[in-house]
């Protein structure tokens, strides 16, 4: 057998031998004919596998744009020439002949070339001409091969590597490969997948065998071949509506993103609107009821637009989802087709660091595009292609620190609006446009504390404030003078469908584009958008719900914002685990588990604490990556309201957050009866919880945790600090006029120092001052509500038809209007009696006394209820006070102190109190799902 080393090989009718052992080979002189950044890869592999490329031959400038081949090649020092045409009414042109012979090129390599090539520069090269053909030849012959591949519903794309020959792509085959076609792919995907990187590579390997002897030269077979009309042409590029759904999601496919598939709208003012469409899949829906039509020319099957895009309906009745669509120079959400047919955004006012960015960013336009750059220069019109679009987007990113995509450029291809877009991200800390909602939605205005405080009136559902159906409306009572403030939206069954399904399309939409990160940052955006507007929420919450304005200051709004701080630095910080199992040897396995979102979450707040309650469930469920629904309470909307402006203005996008008000039988409950909705998060009374959790299990057996009523003992040794058991034994009950989920439902107190205790209580009521909650001195506010204003009457008087001795207090005060209660002390109070078993949710105290000699029966006693939410103990002795800890049936414990909770610190009941956490690391495992995934290798 010949040595193959020492052999010669014939290729392309040539004699030629290697250069090993002393033989003489004949060098590669390589000729690069073609454009783009494909052919400028090319051109740098070659040159990197050593192979010497004598000249560069390309297409004449655009204007001044010189094409990326013609700049490599000439940043690398190879001689490049440009020709408008290689050919002039079919005859070559002698002087571009001249030139291409003047290099003594002995192989031409053709990556990617638009111009007719004369059969004298194919045939000229002594070793050929090769070209890249990004199909399996013979099929798919032509310059829309790849779109072609999509457009028949290929299993199977690639490409070809062939010798030129004097027919269009029929020349003998050096080189195929192939790749899969998955359901997701476009034109765009394919080629950025596998045609562009793996022909790059196969091109260089084919000038390797060719150096080496080894070409194959396989003649093309003519069974299956096929030659496809070319989709430049605008005439084929009409999409035909008259097909089956797959056919026609082929087609818009094999357009995306250049040109897209073209179709036309007829609106119902008899305009005719082109439009081209992107972004398709078929869809497996079919209640289409809430959609709008929309007809397309010629189109005999009908299409409508939801907020989730254009549904085209194909000849075997499927249907086609259309997510974007082209309408003049301008791709936008093919949702939003009637939305935005009119709207036209109000250029920007540039502050003076914003002009400095805007010369910035026309700057990096003119380096691609070699064009002057105005507010209506369009990348794309200026020849921009994919490869420039990469370049601007990585370009802009690095050089202005602003988180950008491909999509912002493909919705905002001309200047003026890019630079928009741009200038609103970076206002708004790196997040999408709208950071701003305008003046035009309905609002009350609040005139207090020395400020006018505009409030919205209307649901928040996806970015909008929105009436509800048929304009429903409740009113709101103000709970100082018993007036009211304003009429609010009441939702609906359809309004609550209308949130859900917004935030559903966001969770599965826009919100999966913003990184942990990026979601951080938002929160902290809108955590300092609520610092800057403390005095107003505040203000808003002590009209609203009674709270004494210091404390809203300080608690009701500052913990709020601790919580949105505290989560936004968990966004980026969530994660799963590796897991050692037992692999079956001699296999390696790697099990982990990853910690994802669940979903669309819906939240149901109380009327005690309106903001904090919301900040408490709604930041943890946020930082772990879902989107929400929240019902606010009835009674007290107001703050939700104004915090979902301050959402807006941070930058979240529109659906991720909502906001439906109305009464909890109806809106509430069909949240918890919601398909869509995956988690439920409710604060409330343990009654309401039980029927929501019944609900939540009817319905999809949807997450639920639960924070519900508490009856929270409090134990006053007679060993404690008195002074300091006093003061915080009269908050744990008075803190918020009683109005607090923890508050101490019943003191048990030493009979040792009961008497004294007592003494000092009444002392201390004397001095507080009730009134207005908006006066600085005040520090007891009125009750929330009537109907919770006419319960405590009631409590009061069973307590005391029981035989509870009533100390001070138990009825409005006298010389006030609005719902002003007294702060209530109840004394003798027995275990058996209704306000030692039930809560006031008030400002009432119950005191029981207790004997130190048994331990264990305090606690029995302590234990002996339903709920489980807090507990207390002062004690100077640690013994008492740790065993306390360990045998009370409660989530929380306090120890010398009360209502001493932090953001950091899980908060949650046991027992009917409820279960799962807010607060805390652990309220993130609420709104989170674990999913293993397991790999053997």
């Amino acid at each position: 057998m010949d040595d193959p080393v020492k052999s010669a090989t014939k290729t392309n009718g040539l004699h030629k031998t290697n250069g090993t052992n002393g033989h003489h080979q004949e060098e590669l002189k390589i000729a690069i004919i073609g454009q783009s950044n494909f052919a400028a890869e090319v051109l740098e592999v070659l040159l990197e596998r050593e192979h010497i490329v004598v000249g560069v031959f390309t297409i004449a400038d655009k204007g001044s744009r010189e094409d990326v081949l013609a700049a490599t090649a000439r940043q690398l020092g190879i001689p490049v020439f440009k020709f408008s045409a290689w050919r002039r009414k079919g005859v070559p042109i002698p002087e571009v002949l001249e030139q291409y012979r003047s290099v003594g090129a002995n192989l031409n390599v053709l990556p990617f070339c638009s111009q007719f090539i004369p059969m004298e520069v194919i045939d000229g090269a002594a070793f050929g001409s090769i070209c890249y053909h990004p199909s399996i030849l013979p099929l798919h012959r032509g310059a829309s091969a790849i779109s072609w591949t999509l457009i028949e519903g290929d299993e199977r794309a690639g490409f070809s590597i062939f010798w030129a020959d004097d027919g269009l792509d029929t020349g003998p085959i050096l080189l195929q490969k192939q790749c899969p076609v998955y359901g997701d792919d476009t034109l765009d995907t394919l080629y950025k997948r596998f045609l562009y990187p793996e022909g790059v590579t196969a091109m260089a390997e084919s000038v390797d065998m060719i150096a080496a002897g080894t070409a194959p030269k396989i003649p093309q077979t003519e069974i299956g071949a096929s030659y496809d009309p070319a989709l430049f042409r605008e005439e084929n590029q009409h999409l035909d509506l008259n097909q089956p759904a797959l056919r026609i999601f082929n087609f818009i496919r094999g357009l995306d993103s250049v040109p897209g598939a073209l179709a036309t709208v007829e609106m119902t003012d008899g305009q005719q609107v082109p439009v081209r469409l992107y972004g398709a899949s078929l869809s497996a829906r079919r209640n289409l009821s809430n959609g709008k039509p929309i007809r397309f020319k010629g189109a005999t099957g009908p299409s409508v637009v939801t907020r989730e895009g254009i549904f085209i309906t194909g000849t075997d009745g499927a249907l086609v989802r259309v997510k974007r669509l082209k309408r003049g120079n301008r791709v936008i959400p093919a949702g939003q087709f009637y939305e935005q047919a009119q709207t036209k955004q109000a250029p920007l006012e540039l502050s003076d660091k914003e002009q400095e960015q805007d010369a910035l960013l026309r700057s990096i336009w003119k380096s691609i595009l070699k064009v002057e750059i105005e507010a209506e220069t369009d990348f794309f019109a200026c020849g921009a292609g994919s490869m420039d679009v990469v370049r601007l987007v990585e370009e802009v990113k690095d050089t202005l620190e602003v988180p950008i995509s491909n999509e912002t450029l493909f919705m905002a291809p001309m200047y003026g609006e890019f630079l928009q877009e741009v200038v609103l991200r970076l206002r708004n800390g790196g997040s999408e446009r709208g950071s701003d909602i305008g003046c035009d939605y309905k609002h009350v205005l609040l005139k207090a504390n020395r400020r006018q405080i505009r409030v919205p009136t209307q649901m928040f559902v996806n970015g909008q404030f929105v009436d509800a159906e048929r304009g429903k409306v409740l009113p709101i009572v103000n709970p100082t003078n018993e007036q009211v403030i304003c009429e609010v939206a009441s939702a609906t069954k359809a309004d609550v469908d209308m949130a859900v399904e917004a935030a559903d399309e966001a969770f599965r939409g826009v919100w999966t584009s913003v990184s942990a990160r990026e979601r951080g940052q938002l929160m902290y955006k809108l955590a300092d958008l609520m610092e800057q507007h403390k005095e107003e929420l505040a203000t808003i919450e002590s009209i609203d719900s009674g709270a004494v304005y210091t404390l809203a200051l300080k608690t009701h709004v500052g913990m709020s914002i601790d919580a949105w701080r505290y989560y936004a630095g968990w966004a980026d910080k969530i994660e799963g685990t590796t897991i050692p199992v037992n692999p079956a040897r001699p296999n390696h396995v790697l099990t982990f588990t990853k910690k994802e979102p669940i979903g669309v979450c819906a939240l149901i707040t109380p009327w005690n604490y309106p903001l904090m309650m919301l900040s408490w469930k709604m930041a943890a469920c946020i930082a772990a990556g879902n989107t929400v629904v929240i019902k606010p309470a009835q009674v007290c909307p107001l703050t939700a309201l104004k915090f979902a402006e301050l959402t807006v203005r941070a930058g979240f996008p529109p659906g991720v957050i909502n906001v439906v008000t109305g009464s909890g039988s109806l809106a509430g409950q069909a949240l918890a009866d919601h398909p869509l909705v995956r988690k439920l998060g409710f604060t409330g009374s343990t009654p309401i919880g039980k029927r929501i959790m019944a609900s939540c299990a009817d319905s999809n057996i949807k997450k639920c945790s639960m924070e519900l009523g508490g009856k929270s003992p409090l134990v006053i040794f007679a060993d404690c600090d008195l002074e300091k058991a006093v003061r915080l034994g009269m908050s744990s009950v008075f803190f918020n006029k009683g109005e607090n989920c923890i508050a101490a439902g019943r003191l048990f107190v030493e009979d040792r120092i009961h008497d004294e205790f007592v003494r000092k209580v009444m002392k201390g009521i004397k001095t507080m001052r009730i009134g207005d909650p908006l006066d600085r001195a005040t520090a007891h506010g009125p009750q929330n509500h009537r109907a919770h204003f006419e319960k405590l009457q009631e409590y009061c008087a069973i307590g005391l038809k029981e035989g509870a001795t009533l100390v001070c207090g138990g009825k409005r005060v006298s010389n006030l209007s609005g719902f002003f209660f007294e702060p209530t002390v109840f004394t003798d109070v027995e275990d058996h009696m209704y306000i030692a078993q039930e809560e006031s949710f008030g400002p009432i105290m119950v005191i029981s006394k207790f004997h130190a000699s048994d331990f264990d029966a305090l606690v029995a006693r302590a234990n002996n209820t339903e709920y489980g939410l807090a507990s207390g103990v002062f004690t100077k002795d640690i013994q008492k006070a740790l065993l306390f800890a360990e045998k009370v049936e409660a989530g929380t414990v306090f120890v010398n102190t009360y209502n001493k909770t932090d953001v950091a610190a899980p908060f949650g009941g046991f027992k009917q109190s409820g279960f799962g956490k807010d607060l805390g690391k652990e309220a993130l495992n609420e709104y989170l799902k674990t999913k293993c995934v397991t790999v053997e290798y």
